[in-house]
Parts: C-alpha cells; structure tokens; sequence
C-alpha cells in the first residue's frame, strides 16, 4: 500500500509539472501580445484548468489507462518507472526551453515500462500508433485552422483600422485563452487521472468497469491548475516570441483554432499534445503573413524535440524499470 500512496504522488508531481511545463500553452500568446500581464494570464489559466473536468467526460483518461498499455499485465513499478521518464524528459526539455509534449513523454514511458516488464504484447499497437499519427496530424490541425481563420478575420475586418481592430481582438482574447485552457485542462489532467485508476486496477482497488473517483478527477485538476499557476517562464518565451510576432487579433486566432482541435480531441477521447496544438497553430497564424515570418530554425529544435520526445522517454522508461525491478527485489 505505502508503494501505491508513492506512485499516486509520482503522478500528482507529474500532473503539477506537466501545467508547469505546458502553462506556455494557454499564456504565451496573450502575454506575447500584451493582452494580459503574465501574472493575470496565469490565474486565469489555472482556473480554467481545474472547472475543465465540468465540461468534458473522462475519455481521455480511459484511453490511457487501457489504450496504451495492457492494465491486466501492468504493475506498480511499470508505473513508478513510467512517470519517473516522464518527469525526466519534461524537466530536461524545460530547462532548454523546449515545448515539448508532456502526455506523449507520458505514453512513451509507459511503453518502455511496459516492454521491459512483459514484452511487446503487453502494449495495446493500436493505441499507440493512433498517438503517433496525432503528432503529425494535431499541429497540422492546428496550423490550418488558425490560418483559415486568420484568413477570414482579415477579410472581415478589412474596412475597420488597425486601432480599431487591435482594441475588439485583444478582448476577444480573453475568451480564445479562456477556451484553450479549458481544452488543455479538460485534455491533459485526464492522462494523470488514467494512470491513477491504472494503479488502482493493479493494487486490486478496482475493476476496469469501475467509474474514474471523483477524488481522482478532482486532485488531478487541482495539480495541474497549480502547475500551471506556477508558470513555466522559460518556454513561454519561447513560444510567444520567438516562433513569429504575434499581434492580439493573430494571438485570438491561433487561440481559437487550438481550443477548437482540443476541443475535438478530448470529445472522441484522443490523448494529443496541447504543446503540439498550439505550436502548429502559432505557425499558422505567423504563416498569413508570409513564410519568412515564421522563424523556422526554431521551429525546426522543436520539431526533433518532438520526434525524439516518445522513444527517449521508452528508453528511459525501461531502464528505470529495470532499475526499480532490482531495487526492490
């Protein structure tokens, strides 16, 4: 049982820091257009973070806690290991300031846990593979559809000035952050919560037809309401200011169309990455205005920060496995 309250808080520290880490998500945008002081856009973010379980069903989390990894083979310390990756992985990509993606370090952990302990078959192929699709397919998401609306807003608004359009946008802001949020929150506490009701299942605490508790949902919004309150400053840098230059009306745009795709992802219950999203969708706004607008040498780290996020964390994943396996023998 002492093992369990461990892992149970090996998840809570990874949930704190995956808001840490992922609060350049919901901030860097109106804070790079001054919409909000960094503290306002913090609080702001946190809150919408915790209400999100208000909104959305807990499909995301069922996803994790049975569409990556087998829970009948899957033990305490095929978790223990996993999350220990992960929060390994988040605090290496934090420190260069890298927006990597917290849930797919996540996933790539558990993989490698998981092979170590039981083999390849104990990892549900399918699952996984609809993951990795989504690294390449929810930026793009992302990226299009901040374009388009970017591309509309600009047709709209084409007869107003530029005075005029900067005072509407950077109120509308406030919603289009307020809903990314929302999205990142309803998104990304889920994956904690799936690892928790995993740890259950394998402590025999539960069945895999019990309901996710209601203590479960609520600690994992709480921590990565606080993670996210805490701010990550050094990737908010990076992502509000040196991908493009963002203005309130491009800020709005590339909010909106991250809210919308994780709005989208969490309803069919898809674990994507908010990082990615977001990342894509800033591109796409930066974009409108011409190729050379977007600073692709940037993009271009974080882009291998991506690929290598998974089978980086898999290894470690296994090796912590291993490492545990022997220590507590």
């Amino acid at each position: 049982m002492t093992f369990l309250y461990i892992v149970v808080a090996l998840v809570l520290i990874f949930d704190f820091i995956n808001g840490f880490h992922d609060s350049a998500n919901s901030i860097a945008t109106v804070v790079s257009t001054k919409v909000l002081s960094p503290i306002a856009a913090v609080g702001m973010a946190s809150f919408f973070n915790f209400i999100a379980f208000l909104v959305f069903p807990t499909k995301v989390a069922l996803t994790i806690g049975k569409g990556v990894v087998n829970p009948d083979v899957i033990n305490l310390t095929v978790i223990a290991a996993a999350l220990i990756a992960a929060i390994t992985w988040n605090l290496v990509t934090w420190w260069f300031g890298l927006p990597s993606s917290s849930s797919h370090t996540l996933v790539g952990g558990l993989v490698g846990a998981a092979v170590a302990s039981s083999g390849w078959s104990s990892v549900v192929m399918a699952g996984v593979i609809k993951i990795v699709i989504f690294i390449v397919i929810a930026p793009l998401l992302g990226m299009l559809m901040s374009f388009f609306i970017s591309a509309i807003v600009i047709v709209l608004a084409r007869k107003h000035s530029p005075s005029g359009i900067d005072k509407h946008f950077r109120r509308l802001q406030l919603l289009s952050a307020a809903a990314f949020s929302l999205g990142h929150g309803g998104n990304d506490a889920q994956k904690s919560m799936g690892i928790i009701w995993v740890a259950l299942i394998a402590s025999g605490l539960a069945t895999k037809s019990d309901p996710i508790a209601l203590w479960i949902v609520l600690s994992c919004q709480a921590a990565i309401a606080l993670g996210t309150l805490s701010g990550g400053w050094r990737i908010v840098k990076t992502m509000g200011q040196k991908i493009t230059k963002l203005k309130p009306f491009e800020g709005f745009c590339a909010e909106s169309a991250g809210a919308i795709t994780l709005f989208g992802a969490t309803h069919f219950g898809i674990p994507v990455s908010t990082t990615h999203v977001i990342t894509g969708a800033i591109i796409g706004a930066g974009a409108r205005k011409g190729v050379s607008a977007v600073k692709w040498g940037v993009t271009t780290n974080i882009f291998w920060a991506w690929l290598l996020t998974i089978p980086v964390s898999a290894i470690v994943g296994s090796l912590m496995y291993f490492f545990l396996n022997w220590t507590l023998a």
